[in-house]
């Protein structure tokens, strides 16, 4: 393991961040916040330097990008011009925030694009061309994270063809278990040299329950010995406070 794993990020969305302040605070915990898209037109540049503020124990940070309703692989023109506008206003509070990393959702679905992968990375190489481009003038990596793939080839090929030092995975545990076809060797495999974050929640193969680490049916130790000394961001994405204490833990016993 490395150094990051000792003191993981925990995902927190912004709209609840004051609820768990306290915890946070106290815990000195390092932190991934996630821009949800409901209230965010109702963020500038200083509503995130309160947030700044806030947060004066000097946390490292990475952040989540709004995902609903965006489409980065977008074939409708105009929906991807709105998906990069979405995309280029969390860079830019990202440049007051300065995260080490913004996590983006890929976009791709099978039954959406008719597995036609083609289709999907024509849209995406542009948004993530535009995009990737500010992230890296700021200093700002991108990870791409896996969602609903079955297998990693599509995330594989956009990893290729944008060839860029700047832009690699976050790979999702718990995302994995639930939708993948194919076995987690095949994705450390295909994936490895790109993977810069990884998320870490469990599940029993039924729903994206965001269970604590070891709650659910996923090989974490599997995941640990494949990745062993590649220097990761490590980000707890369980949804409760119990659960954020148990996989801390657990994650330390790893």
């Amino acid at each position: 393991m490395t150094h990051r794993a000792a003191k993981p990020q925990v995902h927190v969305p912004y709209d609840s961040l004051d609820n768990y302040l306290e915890f946070i605070k106290e815990e000195k915990l390092n932190l991934e916040i996630y821009f949800g898209s409901r209230r965010f037109d109702d963020l500038d540049d200083s509503a995130i330097r309160k947030l700044k503020q806030k947060l004066d124990y000097n946390p490292e940070l990475t952040i989540h990008a709004p995902f609903m309703d965006l489409s980065p692989g977008a074939v409708d023109a105009r929906v991807r011009d709105v998906t990069i506008r979405r995309f280029m206003d969390i860079i830019h509070f990202s440049e007051i925030l300065k995260p080490q990393a913004v996590v983006f959702h890929s976009g791709y679905d099978k039954w959406k694009y008719d597995s036609r992968v083609d289709i999907w990375l024509e849209g995406s190489l542009i948004t993530w061309g535009i995009v990737n481009k500010m992230a890296s003038d700021a200093g700002i990596k991108i990870a791409i994270e896996n969602i609903f793939e079955n297998e990693p080839s599509s995330l594989r090929l956009l990893m290729e063809e944008m060839n860029s030092d700047n832009f690699g995975i976050c790979f999702d545990a718990g995302h994995f278990n639930l939708f993948s076809a194919a076995p987690l060797p095949q994705w450390i495999s295909a994936l490895k040299p790109y993977i810069i974050e990884l998320h870490l929640h469990d599940n029993d193969r039924t729903a994206d329950s965001h269970r604590a680490i070891g709650d659910g049916t996923f090989d974490f130790k599997l995941l640990f010995d494949a990745l062993a000394g590649k220097d990761c961001i490590y980000t707890i994405e369980s949804h409760t406070v119990e659960g954020v204490k148990k996989s801390i833990q657990r994650l330390n016993s790893y």
